[in-house]
């Protein structure tokens, strides 16, 4: 076998989208890349501590939905309903969209044209996570804007939280993610909070004969009950998806979870099933060996039907696409 088809095989083997990505990405282009970025979020979330949270579940709508590619970015217009718009988007959170806006500002002032949206959450998302003390893993770049945003692609893309572990766990593994890789993402829930429709079934509707969990730690399940009680007339009611360090990126999610703890019914779940219960037991053990999975699991999603060369653009707006505004 010649030399050219050998390097032609070994190239195939690698997933396009990954062999276009790159540390190095944008070190001619635009060098302050990183810096301005780090800057831009390092502001926001001194001033809004949530930032972090949101913008950690703005990247995985993203990149769960098109791929990484910024779709969830797009607004709506007369002639499109956007993924942002979609039900289950409805709560995304408006300091990330901003934080993403803001560096690509920025980033537009000192080289415009140069760096894509999909880049700035990517990075913004792994700077964030770092910032509230959560492990750095490294972040490739070159991955260019979709050029597609639709509400009626994000249902059957996003898995709801009330869903049977089974379901939980197929999806991901549809996704390309082990039990082990979805056990460490799920661990983002210890920052952030949940709105209380996403869990008041857990604390008023349990079934027929008893309205709460009788699993849920019963003080735990008051507090609840108190925070939600006008959740129906309120939707902004929410409450900590970590109760004990809300927001700190650290492993109590997976010992609150072994307590009675777990506020989101797939949160709970995690500690009940045989097939995920060994995860959350060794990260709940073992700090490091959750930020190793996690870092690892970050990566990946990070790749996660990423677009390069024609296949998408470099937005002048992350909000809009540039066909678009003409």
């Amino acid at each position: 076998m010649t030399l050219p088809v050998l390097l032609l095989l070994l190239f195939i083997t690698i997933p396009f989208s990954e062999s276009k990505l790159s540390m190095e990405y944008y070190k001619k282009t635009c060098p302050d890349l990183e810096s301005i970025v780090r800057d831009t979020v390092t502001l926001k979330q001194m001033a809004n501590p949530t930032t972090a949270a949101g913008t950690l579940r703005l990247f995985f709508h993203d990149c769960m939905v098109e791929g990484c590619d910024a779709s969830i970015l797009i607004s709506s217009d007369h002639i499109n309903i956007a993924e942002r718009d979609a039900d289950i988007n409805q709560s995304l959170s408006g300091d990330a969209l901003e934080v993403v806006a803001r560096a690509k500002t920025a980033l537009e002032l000192t080289c415009p044209g140069i760096v894509s949206c999909s880049d700035i959450l990517a990075l913004a998302t792994r700077n964030l996570v770092t910032m509230v003390g959560g492990p750095f893993y490294n972040v490739r770049l070159g991955r260019k804007d979709g050029k597609v945003s639709q509400a009626s692609r994000v249902e059957a893309n996003l898995i709801r939280s009330n869903r049977t572990m089974e379901d939980i766990i197929n999806y991901f593994a549809v996704k390309g993610f082990t039990i082990e890789e979805m056990v460490a993402l799920s661990g983002g829930h210890t920052i952030g909070f949940s709105h209380c429709k996403e869990f008041a079934e857990r604390i008023f509707n349990y079934n027929r004969t008893t309205p709460t969990d009788p699993e849920m730690y019963p003080k735990f399940a008051e507090g609840l009950k108190k925070t939600c009680t006008n959740y129906q007339t309120n939707t902004a009611m929410s409450a900590f998806n970590d109760v004990i360090t809300p927001g700190k990126f650290d492993n109590m999610y997976y010992l609150n979870l072994k307590r009675g703890l777990g506020l989101l019914s797939s949160d709970h779940a995690l500690v009940k099933d045989p097939r995920t219960r060994p995860f959350v037991d060794l990260y709940a053990a073992d700090q490091a060996a959750f930020f190793k999975a996690f870092a690892h699991a970050m990566e990946k999603l990070a790749h996660q039907g990423v677009k390069t060369g024609r296949k998408g653009e470099v937005r002048h707006r992350c909000d809009a696409f540039n066909f678009i505004q003409g």
